[in-house]
């Protein structure tokens, strides 16, 4: 399970006594603090630090360690992420680390300006002498404590796994942190530093190499797969095999026992509505709805037909009165007796007349007459002079249709690789060769040919101006030049292209003639232009995830001896895989004893409060005078000594 954070402030603070030490596990995932002697941690929670803003009252507040959604909620986490004072396992941004010793030594039940207990503080292997002088300096001088004592995390889990018998004075450590992994080998009790080495690797890598796994294998859940998320995967449901290729090919093959091992996770899905085919009654309800919406509208055409026609036959009736007036005028009094009537020209009149007939006469449905039929006939002859040509053109291509077929697919293509190379040298310029790829092509090889031709006019003209000198633009005349050569090339340009016509002409073409032509999308041989992509909809299957080989873990080496593993959480399959890792590089018959660590998480705090709680502690401390008079040097070889444990 989960490591759960106790954040409670304490109350008996003041029930300590100055001589009794603070033990402080600073580690890079979790912080622990507590009283010397004592076999738990007083407070425990992430070493991280965010500093959202309220979204009420928008000032910025300091959040340490991990908050519920329930907290977390009032804040706009969006410009503030989690930062931790680390890199990799060593302390650097001490701003933070600030941040962090003043939320713990306040739930600790400090509540004076001052910590009048001395302090043991774990680091890593091989701290850099910088850190631990900056270390130091924040603890004398913000927090006045009277003395400070270093140890190593790693060393102080072995030590009281030996205290209880679970390994020997002779042995090796491997420590997996959370962002590193270290070895450190023990003779007689002490660690050889000097044959320490470390690796890059911890839980915070394989969490986020599982976060990756998921999000790549169910890409439309990424947002589920939170990085809190793939550390509960990881601590609840992930091992480490004995064998990796063994265990893979088990999964392969789907055996009985890789099913047991399979987890699945079901997130919340909603099938969508079926869609209920209609009834009997329903459908013929709907139709005579339509049918009754259809009458309506029929009723309202012909309504609005009627009164076309009463008002051509009207405007019909007039213009026939006025024709059998202009009768009986004199042809020099027609303009003027058309002007004061309010009506039009004599020309007008018998359009009218003869538009006003004829329409009418349709509206009604009267049939035609003979003469005018023939002159319908006449002018669409005349209109249309070339109406024969499409029966000539199906004509000759009936008499051979394969070889006509074929002659137009090889035009079609032809045409085709013309207007696709024409757009490469617009594109790419002169680089043809299919050697250049789309992504380093620059911007004057993206310039068609008539840019490029203006571009080296104008420079060419520049050069000849100015004298070798960049003075090409400080007359008018200058840009009167330009204007000439962008006017004459942008006409170029926009002149519109034959072979797109011709193109358009043999796609249409081959559409009519052959069924099995299919019109290609610019760019994408393969589809149809005409064709948007298709997405699978989601089943319930999709919303299932399944666990199975994710990750691989490799164990580091050992030499020899003991083992002691402490990780965020013991994770099965670690020792037999360090057994089978050793035992492949020792002779043969040699005794491996691997033994895992009493408590992982917190046997190195546990150490850290023992050694503190022995009365030679203060001897292994130094103080603030000890710190500013030996100097960095000293600092530098300063070291503990842990067999009192």
């Amino acid at each position: 399970m989960p490591i759960v954070s106790k954040t409670r402030r304490q109350t008996d603070y003041n029930l300590f006594p100055p001589s009794v030490p603070i033990v402080i596990d600073n580690g890079a995932s979790y912080f622990r603090i507590g009283w010397a002697g004592e076999t738990e941690p007083r407070v425990v929670f992430r070493n991280i630090v965010q500093r959202p803003r309220h979204k009420a009252t928008g000032e910025t507040v300091t959040i340490v360690g991990d908050q519920g959604p329930a907290m977390m909620k009032f804040f706009d986490c969006t410009r503030s992420g989690p930062r931790s004072a680390f890199d990799s396992n060593v302390v650097y941004q001490f701003e933070i680390m600030e941040y962090i010793l003043d939320f713990a030594f306040d739930r600790l039940g400090a509540s004076g300006s001052a910590i009048d207990h001395p302090i043991l503080i774990t680091e890593c292997v091989g701290n850099p002498v910088y850190s631990r002088s900056k270390m130091a300096e924040l603890l004398f001088e913000t927090y006045g404590v009277p003395s400070v004592a270093f140890g190593v995390d790693a060393v102080f889990s072995y030590k009281y796994n030996q205290r209880h018998g679970k390994c020997q004075k002779d042995g090796i450590v491997i420590c997996p942190g959370f962002t590193t992994t270290h070895t450190i080998p023990f003779v007689d009790g002490e660690p050889v530093y000097k044959g320490s080495c470390r690796t890059n690797i911890g839980g915070y890598h394989v969490t986020d190499y599982l976060k990756q796994l998921l999000s790549l294998k169910y890409p439309f859940h990424s947002s589920i797969f939170t990085w809190e998320k793939a550390e509960e995967l990881k601590l609840e449901h992930c091992y480490i095999a004995p064998d990796y290729v063994s265990e893979a090919r088990k999964f392969q093959e789907g055996t009985k026992e890789a099913e047991e091992k399979t987890r699945y996770w079901q997130l919340p899905w909603i099938p969508p509505p079926i869609e209920v085919p209609p009834s009997e009654e329903e459908i013929a309800r709907k139709a005579a709805i339509r049918e009754k919406q259809g009458q309506r509208l029929r009723e309202m055409a012909e309504a609005k037909r009627s009164s076309k026609i009463n008002e051509m036959e009207n405007e019909l009736h007039s213009l026939h009165f006025l024709v059998k007036q202009l009768d009986q005028v004199e042809e020099d009094d027609i303009p003027s007796f058309l002007s004061d009537t309010g009506s039009g020209v004599q020309a007008r009149a018998g359009v009218y007349c003869l538009e006003g007939d004829t329409g009418a006469s349709k509206s009604k449905g009267e049939p035609k007459d003979e003469t005018d039929e023939f002159e319908e006939n006449n002018d669409s002859n005349e209109k249309y002079p070339l109406i024969n040509v499409r029966t000539i053109c199906l004509r000759l291509s009936s008499e051979n249709p394969e070889f006509y077929l074929e002659e137009m697919r090889a035009q079609y293509k032809e045409v085709l690789e013309r207007v696709e190379q024409k757009k490469r040298l617009k594109t790419n310029g002169s680089n043809t060769n299919g050697n250049q790829k789309s992504g380093n092509v620059g911007r004057g090889e993206r310039l068609s040919a008539a840019k490029r031709e203006r571009m080296r006019l104008l420079t060419t003209a520049a050069f000849d101006r100015g004298k070798g000198e960049d003075t090409f633009g400080a007359k008018d005349e200058d840009w009167q030049l330009y204007k000439l050569m962008s006017k004459d090339h942008d006409e170029d340009d926009e002149r519109p292209d034959s072979d797109e016509a011709e193109l358009a002409r043999l796609s249409s073409r081959l559409q009519e003639i052959d069924p099995t032509f299919e019109l290609k999308a610019e760019g994408e041989p393969g589809q149809a232009s005409g064709e948007a992509p298709r997405v699978r909809p989601l089943t319930e299957e999709d919303y299932k995830i399944v666990i199975g080989v994710e990750i691989q873990v490799v164990g580091g080496e050992a030499n020899e001896l003991d083992t002691d593993d402490r990780w965020v959480q013991p994770c099965p399959g670690l020792k037999e895989r360090l057994e089978c890792g050793i035992r492949m590089i020792r002779p043969c018959g040699s005794t491996i004893n691997v033994v895992q660590a009493k408590d992982p998480v917190l046997d190195a705090w546990r150490g850290a409060s023992a050694f503190a709680a022995d009365l030679n502690f203060l001897g292994n401390a130094f103080t603030k005078k000890d710190y500013y008079e030996k100097g960095e040097e000293w600092l530098r070889r300063y070291q503990i000594g842990y067999n009192t444990l």
